[in-house]
């Protein structure tokens, strides 16, 4: 195989581990179409408490098949110059493409986040708020509570 097959092979590999980093992460400051035009229920309080936490979102399978996909074309470059070395290439190719694939995924689709228990105003019990924290709330911060498609906080006259 050619020096430059084998550069084209490694540079899409690593284009393709390195693409699973760009995947846009949910902050609370991100919106959906779909929340545009809607109204929301609007509260204040005050945060009482908050700890870090864990996000974990479903797997959808993406990452083990585009690293498959990929791995394999990349592999079939490896092999031999015969039709065995690049059948084998591309096997053992989408083999580990696949499993970096996977592994990409599952840390894209991790994310950490804060949980904000909420005294609000007027309320009897603290109310629970799972985001991001961007914005550095900390205790005793005044807060409004916007509950629509899903409830978020915010720094009152932000």
């Amino acid at each position: 195989m050619t020096t430059l097959r084998r550069v084209v092979a490694f540079v899409a590999l690593a284009a393709s581990v390195s693409l699973g980093a760009c995947a846009p992460t949910n902050t609370n400051s991100i919106y959906t179409g779909a929340d545009l035009g809607r109204t929301a229920q609007v509260s204040y309080g005050v945060i009482v408490s908050m700890r870090p936490v864990v996000v974990q979102n479903q797997s959808s399978g993406i990452g083990t098949l585009g690293g498959a996909a990929v791995g394999g074309v990349a592999g079939s470059f490896i092999g031999r110059n015969d039709v065995r070395g690049n059948i084998l290439g591309a096997v053992g190719g989408a083999l580990l493409g696949g499993l970096a694939g996977t592994v990409i995924e599952a840390s894209a689709r991790t994310g950490n986040a804060v949980e904000f228990i909420i005294q609000e105003s007027g309320a009897s019990e603290p109310i629970s708020v799972v985001q991001t924290n961007e914005d550095n709330f900390r205790p005793g911060d005044r807060i409004v509570l916007t509950r629509g498609a899903r409830t978020r906080i915010g720094h009152v006259g932000a």
